[in-house]
C-alpha cells in the first residue's frame, strides 16, 4: 500500500507544479493574434436591398468586397478573420443592409455610421487584386 501511495503523490506533485498551458499564451509566444482583424469602412450610410424571401444571402462583414454590402469572398485574402454573414429574410421586403459594417444588429443598419468614429473614418476603396 505504501508503494501506491507513493506513486500518486508523485503523478500529483508533477501535475500540481507544471506550468498551465493557455491558448493565450501559447499565442502570445508565438506573435499571434486571436482577434479577428477590424472590418474597414466601405460606405458611410446603408444599403438599400429589396431582399427575397427565403432566399439565402451572404452579407459582407470584412467591408472589402467590391458587391457591397454582399460578399464577394475578398475576405478570404484581404481579411481572412472575417466571415460574411449568412442569412435568409422569412419574407420579400425592402431592408437598409449597413454599410459601414460596425453595426450591432447585422446585417441590418442601426444608425452606428452617424457616430463620430465612422464619421471621421477613411472610405475603404477597393483595389485590384
Amino acid at each position: 500500500m505504501n508503494r501506491l501511495v507513493n506513486k500518486l503523490d508523485l503523478k500529483w506533485v508533477r501535475f500540481t507544479f507544471r506550468p498551465p498551458w493557455s491558448p493565450a499564451t501559447a499565442a502570445a509566444k508565438a506573435g499571434l493574434s486571436t482577434l479577428p482583424p477590424d472590418p474597414v469602412v466601405p460606405s458611410k450610410k446603408p444599403f438599400k436591398a429589396e431582399l427575397v424571401g427565403g432566399k439565402r444571402y451572404s452579407w459582407c462583414a470584412c467591408g472589402h468586397s467590391k458587391k457591397q454590402p454582399f460578399c464577394d469572398g475578398a475576405h478570404k485574402t484581404k481579411a481572412s478573420g472575417l466571415s460574411p454573414l449568412r442569412f435568409v429574410p422569412e419574407k420579400d421586403a425592402a431592408a437598409w443592409l449597413c454599410g459601414c459594417k460596425h453595426t450591432g444588429n447585422p446585417p441590418y443598419c442601426d444608425g452606428t455610421h452617424k457616430q463620430d468614429f465612422i464619421a471621421s473614418a477613411p472610405l475603404h476603396e477597393p483595389t485590384e487584386s
